[in-house]
């Protein structure tokens, strides 16, 4: 069983708006209304590749319900923690003549101690018996710095492998308690290790350093570039097909949901490089966030490139 966690989830709209510009009045030439928040689209395409999937984390009033019974329908074991605040909504603007994507991202309910008391013995229950725990995003306000860090801890004590996708003071604080995986990107790379990364070579010794410090995968996201990892079998890069691509929110999240489930399936690291780069690629061809067919998913694997680097 996979787990996923969203501390701060969100309900996502998106609008497509061709030739956007600010100050002026549009009508969307496309629109949708889904269940999101990093964890979230984890847990979705989790799910549409086939495995069985529980999500936990903080819902709240009726976007919590939303979002609750869109995972449910989806066949998701949905676990999360009733709050007294209400979940957040994020707005993500595409222009696809530009190429531009402009988001607005609330930052969400604020978490008691008490909420976050009740969370925390549930998480030291649920995760017992689960192989993988995939975390993923920004914290709430209410919670500590170090929540990551705690999680990952008990997930250890229950011998679990935790993969977390999450950036700034929070990946900071994680990299005490050593994740199994971790996914920064070029940006979030430089702002931890606070240098700038100016080609292929300084990204891979950035990813090196980390995983010799005890974290045995290290991914980094160059975005329509592929990703670099770290492990114990070297290092490696792996390049996405070229497509037509609609959307590349989300992206992230699907690649990390097939690393998720590539680690779950004892995936050997070309593999699971393979899967997960397919599952970023199919899901930047929908204007849908964590949305990926398994046709799509299966035809972009034979065009994935893996090289060691």
């Amino acid at each position: 069983m996979i787990l996923t966690v969203t501390l701060n989830p969100s309900v996502d709209r998106s609008y497509r708006v061709d030739n956007f510009q600010i100050g002026k009045v549009f009508r969307a030439d496309e629109e949708n209304f889904v269940a999101g928040g990093k964890g979230i689209n984890v847990t979705k395409v989790i799910r549409a590749l086939g495995e069985e999937v529980k999500a936990t984390g903080f819902l709240g009033g009726k976007s919590g319900e939303f979002i609750e019974e869109e995972l449910k329908k989806n066949g998701v074991d949905t676990e999360f923690i009733r709050i007294k605040g209400e979940t957040r909504t994020c707005i993500a603007i595409l222009d696809p003549i530009a190429g531009t994507q402009t988001e607005i991202l609330e930052k969400g309910p604020e978490v008691s101690s008490k909420e976050f008391e009740e969370f925390l013995k549930h998480f030291k229950d649920i995760s017992k018996g689960c192989e993988i725990v995939v975390a993923s995003g920004s914290l709430p306000a209410g919670l500590s710095v170090n929540t990551y860090e705690m999680l990952i801890k008990i997930a250890k004590e229950n011998e679990a492998k935790f993969i977390l996708d999450t950036s700034g003071i929070y990946l900071e604080k994680a990299l005490n308690a050593k994740p199994f995986m971790i996914k920064p990107n070029k940006e979030e790379l430089e702002k931890l290790i606070e240098k700038s990364l100016n080609d292929i070579n300084e990204i891979k010794k950035a990813a090196v350093s980390l995983h010799d410090r005890g974290i045995p995968y290290v991914v980094v996201s160059l975005g329509s570039e592929g990703a670099v990892i770290s492990c114990e079998e070297g290092v490696f890069m792996a390049i996405p097909p070229k497509i037509k691509a609609a959307s590349p929110v989300g992206s992230g999240d699907a690649f990390t949901a097939g690393m998720a489930v590539a680690i779950k399936n004892g995936l050997n690291i070309k593999e699971a490089l393979v899967l997960a780069t397919a599952c970023g690629a199919a899901n930047a061809l929908y204007f849908r966030t964590g949305f990926v067919t398994k046709e799509d998913v299966e035809s972009l694997m034979k065009k994935v490139i893996v090289k060691r680097i």
